[in-house]
């Protein structure tokens, strides 16, 4: 439970689904209708801007032809007339009309106000050279042209219109943003609230289903089948992934059950004859007490697969030195017997003391070799379930975790002919995370055994480790059959394996390459060839 509550995300960091559409797709649709929005009036306002020049360009052209006459006749009221019919035209501010004197200077003429409440504007002669093109100030157009006739210079007109209707457009195009935009915000809610109430109508089902099936401890519950074809499928796959736990928990408790009949039956036996070997009695009942202990770590550690197979082995390993031993203290336990009744009866001879002598030495040490070798298979297997279970760095000897690993499966490896080749200073010990480095080789392990020597009477696996500047190195080798170029690309991934009729569910190195990458942080690079093995290098950050 602890390691739930640790793997966890907290609460203010997680965020709903619903939550997620809404911004999503009220973000990008806001987002778009602004930037297109933006864009095409700011294209808009520059073609407006552009027909308004074109217009002070045409006013111009147009006074200017209206004006020569009245200049050459220096007839200042019949102009001043005219340019009073533009009063019209509300865009236009101002008209000033300038002249050549016969000292070829240049004079104002007459001008154009466009009403009594407009002041006068002082003359632009002196602008003439940078108003010949339109210019645009904040709320004004302002442009000069000369007025000719025949190549020959009369005058200039200038001329001031405004730029009142790029401001009104300016508005009207904001309020339409604004209300197209709501009604746009306000339909993609409603479009987000849809399919997120779609979406996590279907995850509450799943997940209501999951929590009553740990409440309650009954994997006879099924999640019920979903609208929607992708939660269907993730519906079946839980459905598919509780059936197998129930299957495997149920293989564990019976392993359980007949581990601990086991046990109650030799205590029976080795309670009954040891009453002359308590030194070994103690040890052995303390071998005992380990092996209850470890029973009680695996019951907590139910959901640890890789630990759950290896159950059946150690036990058949760890039965087979006991039994000898209950063999060997049988025998001790008659022929003491005998001895007390030839002592008893006085019919004790020295051949017979010295041959009751060299036998009971001889079942004293064949007792001690096998309690020995019970307890190194106990002590071994609790390290690596220890290991497997944690996920804490520590400092550790890598060739005693080796020697571990290959311990642990050698039930496994004892039923076949393949052979494991290990290489590794002995006396080097570093910081890290012994646990994922253990399921880590068990899995290349097994995956060789399994995939790399199919059909094969041979087989040797190569484990070399090394240190490299604040890395360890392992280079894992098999002699098998290798890596089909089919599926050599992706063999990482999950769900990948040959043996999906088998049983295989393609997880293995899925697995190993999460654990490197991420609990270890490090790299791993294969290496394969159909028929020549493969070639696994791992490396990883150390102390």
């Amino acid at each position: 439970m602890s390691m739930i509550k640790s793997a966890m995300t907290p609460a203010k960091n997680i965020k709903t689904i619903h939550r997620s559409f809404v911004f999503l797709i009220a973000g990008f649709i806001s987002i778009a209708l602004i930037i297109s929005t933006f864009l095409i009036a700011k294209l808009y306002i520059e073609h407006t801007k552009q027909a308004l020049v074109v217009n002070i360009q045409q006013f111009a052209n147009l006074i200017s032809s209206v004006t020569i006459k009245d200049l050459t006749n220096d007839d200042h009221e019949s102009l001043h007339d005219k340019l009073k019919k533009l009063n019209t035209i509300p865009s236009i501010n101002y008209i000033h009309i300038y002249r050549i004197n016969s000292q070829s200077e240049i004079e104002f003429f007459t001008s154009y106000n466009k009403a009594t409440g407009y002041p006068a504007i002082p003359n632009k002669i002196e602008n003439i050279k940078d108003l010949t093109k339109p210019m645009m100030a904040i709320n004004i157009i302002e442009f000069i042209l000369p007025i000719k006739q025949d190549n020959e210079l009369y005058g200039y007109v200038y001329i001031q219109s405004n730029n009142d209707n790029i401001s009104s457009l300016k508005t009207q195009i904001m309020t339409t943003l604004i209300i197209t935009t709501s009604i746009i915000i306000f339909f993609g809610l409603m479009v987000s609230f849809r399919l997120s109430h779609v979406v996590t109508t279907s995850i509450n089902m799943l997940v209501e289903t999951i929590q009553k099936i740990s409440q309650s401890k009954d994997y006879t519950i099924e999640c019920p089948e979903m609208d929607h074809k992708e939660f269907d499928i993730l519906a079946r796959n839980i459905n598919m992934m509780i059936n197998r736990t129930e299957r495997h928990i149920f293989k564990l408790s019976e392993a359980k059950q007949q581990s601990i009949t086991l046990t109650t039956e030799l205590e029976k036996k080795v309670s009954k004859r040891t009453d002359a070997l308590k030194e070994s009695n103690q040890e052995l009942l303390s071998t005992l007490e380990k092996l209850h202990q470890f029973q009680g770590q695996l019951v907590e550690s139910e959901k640890m697969a890789s630990l759950g197979d290896m159950v059946a082995g150690v036990a058949h390993e760890v039965n087979t030195p006991i039994g000898l031993g209950v063999t060997a203290s049988t025998l001790l336990s008659d022929r003491l017997n005998e001895i007390k009744t030839a002592f008893e009866d006085k019919t004790l001879k020295s051949s017979h003391l010295k041959k009751f002598l060299n036998e009971g030495q001889e079942n004293v040490g064949i007792i001690y070799r096998n309690l020995t070798r019970a307890a190194n298979l106990i002590s071994s297997f609790k390290k690596v379930a220890v290991d497997q279970s944690s996920e804490d760095s520590r400092l550790f000897n890598v060739n005693d975790l080796l020697n571990e690993v290959v311990l642990t499966l050698a039930p496994e490896l004892n039923k076949t002919p393949y052979r494991i080749e290990l290489n590794c200073p002995e006396n080097l010990s570093v910081t890290s995370k012994p646990g994922p480095i253990n399921q880590i080789l068990i899995n290349l392990i097994l995956n060789s055994v399994i995939h790399g020597f199919e059909g094969r009477e041979y087989g040797t696996v190569y484990i070399t480790v090394m240190p490299l500047s604040q890395q360890l190195n392992i280079h894992f080798k098999d002699d098998g059959i290798g890596i089909d170029e089919s599926i050599k690309n992706k063999v990482f991934e999950p769900f990948t394996t040959t043996k999906r009729g088998s049983g295989g569910s393609g997880l293995g190195l899925h697995l190993v390459y999460n654990l490197v990458t991420q609990a270890l942080g490090g790299t791993i690079d294969l290496q394969s060839e159909k028929g020549q093995g493969v070639n696994f290098d791992i490396s990883f950050p150390i102390d």
